[in-house]
């Protein structure tokens, strides 16, 4: 890999949002990354495409991404919806025989296998969903009834958690193939009443590959705040000083 290109840190968002958490990450990610939010339909500039729904969609929206053989080594980030989305793309990848990511790095999502209270509410009663909200900090403050939050962003929270309750559904489907050996980095907020550390600890069964797990400051939106790009970036030059040495290694047999 040629020393001045970066690594790229693909980011998938969490449920209702577009990409703007990740507009202020390469101040903090430092030098040698660079950061590719992905922004899904239905939202922001692609508003008026349809929202996806399952799994297939989902891999038909963003797969041709990644399906070319990357010339570098590269990353995935999701943040709670978005770590779904990224473990299923990383998955989809190893099933096809593909070129996956250097490192898989989830953050404020429990794993498929635990509880997860806000996707698990998805198809519930909307004044429950928004109890939950409320009582876990995610309900914007001054949001009303018939306001721009419950017309405009409420729609697009409540297909996003179907989606990734579907997804999560879709995770305990036999893996094909050799078991997902990607590495992961876990990360969880200090704070967040959604995803603790403990429970996102229990990400480490679902690869065979090395798993770290860290904890920043912050509720289930420390996606906003300035650890976690720093931390990704120094995965992320991590991954690039060791990639190329591990390829001299196996060319070197």
């Amino acid at each position: 890999m040629c020393e001045e290109q970066p690594v790229r840190l693909h980011c998938f968002a969490h449920a209702g949002a577009g990409v703007s958490a990740f507009y202020n990450w390469p101040g903090d990610l430092g030098p040698g990354v660079e950061s590719l939010p992905r922004l899904l339909p239905g939202r922001d500039a692609r508003r008026r495409e349809p929202r996806i729904s399952g799994r297939e969609e989902l891999l038909a929206d963003v797969m041709d991404l990644f399906a070319q053989a990357p010339d570098a080594p590269y990353v995935l980030y999701g943040h709670s919806l978005g770590a779904m989305v990224a473990y299923t793309v990383t998955r989809a990848l190893h099933e096809a025989g593909l070129p996956g990511p250097a490192l898989l790095a989830l953050g404020a999502c429990p794993p498929p296998d635990a509880a997860s209270a806000l996707s698990d509410a998805a198809w519930g009663p909307e004044d429950q969903l928004l109890e939950l909200l409320a009582e876990t900090g995610t309900l914007p403050a001054g949001a009303k009834p018939g306001g721009v939050w419950h017309r405009a962003v409420l729609p697009v929270l409540r297909d996003d958690l179907s989606l990734a309750h579907t997804l999560r559904i879709n995770a305990h489907e036999p893996v094909v193939g050799p078991p997902l050996s990607v590495p992961m980095l876990i990360v969880s907020g200090a704070d967040d009443p959604l995803a603790r550390p403990d429970v996102m600890a229990g990400w480490r069964h679902w690869s065979t590959g090395p798993t770290v797990t860290r904890t920043v400051p912050g509720d289930h939106f420390f996606v906003r705040g300035h650890e976690l790009p720093r931390l990704l970036g120094r995965a992320c030059r991590v991954v690039r000083r060791t990639r190329p040495a591990r390829a001299v290694a196996a060319a070197r047999g």
